[in-house]
């Protein structure tokens, strides 16, 4: 009975005897005084013909990212290969982050039993230069093994002439990120340093190494090799560099030609509105063409000011009502928001979301009327120059995603990229809103509720581009992510700035200041005597269009604060007769259009 027994444990033990493992890994490793290193590995390996069959491969990552995202690839030179002792076959093959050396003969397989193989070869760019010391890290045996570990160890050659108390060691054993300290390190005498896992590896575990010593013994690479690396390493970054300034080229030369301002005048007060221009016209020519929902609020208060508008607000919504007033607006904009928005005398039109269809009509027949009456005669926006500038991004950030030789992904990168530069064009617009609204808040806290819904609203644009961005990224390099987001931001500065004044117009705008000039510094004796209805409350509702479109509506408020209280029955304070509601205040004359501007869709 005891000799079948016997037999039974034998066979139950011999497949883990018999299985294949590491019995023996120890990496030699030379530091030399210029900063590279030679690595001699020695691999005992049991082959029992299950993966080990024709030999063994070593995988040696090369390729990596620095803390800004660019390439970084550590030079990898192969010395030499034996097994058993004797010169080895072997080829190489490239993954996506490194090289694996294919130890052995191919169609050739190896017999059961124990192998010796040993690997040489040089590295460079695998130290790290801090302030205060120089530092080793090294993973010896990586984390990519599928047999265990009976034993690894590792020793490290310094170069001469450094301090051995000076030298610091540490370590850590387990799987990839482990902080285990599983470990032996000691001085090994002449500069060498011993380190040892104290237990057998699991598959996928590791030995990691790190050795500090003081500076000034080891080479540290100076700004000119470390910026060769760099091109070397990121074959974009010259083409990166050359699309960005030849963009900023072309628009430079655009803007000299085409976009430069005519000079501007002598700034005399004007104390009364150019002739024959509506308060939204003012605004919307000195912005030069830009459109916003301030100007299209301007026309709604200057129809009511006429008499063609009443407004009424009722727990903090917004509802117009047409007059019966016969005749028609003189700005042809005011008579097309007039026509679009409230089209019969007696109508109204709550200014909501459901109306947002309508609205978005009236807002695009006053920004058509607009432009049809005062582009090209007061302004250009050259807008057409910037086709060719956006052309030459998207071509250009495409060759840039090229050159990282990343040809598979070409496709998807140029998805991608096409995809990130139109909607970073536009992220950059709507930032833009949101940053002018949050502006304004402090001097207008009912601000706030706009400048809080299109922060809100601009959360998942935020989120896309965060998302694209990193997608490009992890497919490109960040210099190429840099070209797209340096070429949009310069498309959307240039469209701004290619924006110029025609000679009349830079006579209209120099007559716009002055009036703007007026109405924010005017003082009590001129609005007494050069206005036409003097310092009252009939005066301050006739100009406030004009000083809500001029930006300078609280300075205006302001002058006639004494005028504007204790007026009427009961020493009520005055309030126009085309608004209704709770929200008026002479202090803050332009609250009311918040509200407003949230019903505008």
């Amino acid at each position: 009975m005891t000799r079948p027994l016997l037999l039974l444990l034998l066979l139950i033990t011999l497949p883990a005897h018999a299985a294949e493992r590491v019995l023996d890994f120890h990496s030699e490793i030379t530091i030399r005084q210029d900063s590279s290193m030679e690595v001699t590995e020695t691999i005992v390996v049991r082959a029992e013909g299950a993966q080990i069959r024709r030999g063994i491969y070593r995988d040696f990552p090369t390729d990596y990212r620095d803390r800004l995202g660019n390439r970084y690839r550590v030079g990898f030179e192969l010395l030499g290969v034996w097994h058993n002792g004797t010169t080895s076959a072997y080829h190489i093959e490239r993954l996506s982050n490194g090289i694996r050396i294919y130890i052995g003969e191919r169609g050739r397989t190896i017999p059961r039993g124990e192998h010796r193989y040993r690997i040489r070869y040089r590295t460079n760019r695998q130290l790290g230069f801090f302030e205060d010391h120089d530092e080793l890290y090294w993973n010896v045996n990586g984390t990519g093994w599928g047999f265990p570990f009976d034993h690894i160890s590792a020793t490290v050659h310094l170069p001469p002439g450094i301090p051995a108390d000076t030298v610091r060691l540490y370590g850590y054993t387990g799987t990839q990120g482990a902080r285990g300290q599983d470990y032996r390190a000691e001085p090994a005498g002449d500069g060498t340093w011993y380190f040892e896992a104290t237990r057998p590896l699991r598959p996928r575990e590791n030995l990691s190494i790190v050795l500090t010593w003081p500076k000034g013994h080891v080479t540290e690479p100076d700004w000119r090799r470390r910026l060769a690396w760099l091109v070397a390493d990121n074959p974009e970054l010259p083409w990166a560099a050359g699309v960005t300034g030849l963009l900023l080229l072309y628009y430079l030369v655009v803007w000299m030609r085409v976009g430069r301002d005519p000079e501007a005048g002598v700034i005399i007060p004007l104390y009364h509105p150019p002739e024959g221009f509506s308060p939204a016209a003012m605004r919307y020519i000195r912005r030069l063409g830009g459109y916003d929902r301030k100007t299209f609020a301007t026309a709604l208060v200057n129809l009511a000011v006429q008499g063609f508008l009443r407004l009424e607000e009722k727990g903090g919504d917004y509802t117009v009502f047409r007059t019966e007033m016969e005749g028609t607006p003189q700005a042809p904009g005011e008579a097309a928001v007039l026509r679009q928005l409230v089209p019969s005398r007696g109508g109204l039109l709550a200014l909501e979301q459901r109306n947002h269809k309508r609205i978005g009509k009236a807002l695009r027949a006053h920004e058509a009327a607009l432009m049809r009456d005062y582009e090209k005669k007061y302004f250009f926006t050259n807008s057409g120059y910037l086709v060719p500038g956006i052309l030459l991004l998207l071509g250009g950030v495409l060759l840039v995603a090229w050159k990282t030789g990343n040809a598979e992904a070409l496709p998807v990168m140029a998805f991608v990229t096409i995809w990130l530069s139109i909607w970073t064009y536009g992220l950059f617009g709507l930032l833009n809103r949101v940053w002018n609204l949050w502006r304004q808040v402090p001097g207008l806290p009912l601000m706030v509720v706009p400048a809080l819904f299109l922060s809100l609203f601009s959360l998942p644009f935020i989120g896309g581009e965060v998302v694209a961005i990193a997608m490009l990224r992890e497919a490109t390099s960040t210099l190429t992510v840099a070209t797209v987001l340096c070429g949009a931001l310069l498309s959307w500065l240039f469209q701004h700035l290619l924006k110029a004044p025609t000679l009349a117009g830079r006579r209209l705008l120099d007559r716009i200041e002055g009036f703007r000039q007026f109405l924010e510094l005017a003082g009590k004796d001129e609005l007494e005597h050069k206005t036409p209805l003097g310092r009252t409350p009939e005066q301050f509702e006739a100009w406030l269009p004009h000083a809500l479109a001029l930006d300078v509506e609280q300075r205006w408020a302001e002058k006639f604060a004494s005028v504007l209280t204790g007026i009427g029955p009961g020493g009520r304070r005055w309030s126009p007769g085309w608004y209704s509601g709770s929200n008026w205040s002479y202090s803050d004359p332009v609250g009311f259009t918040t509200a407003v501007g949230a019903g505008l869709g």
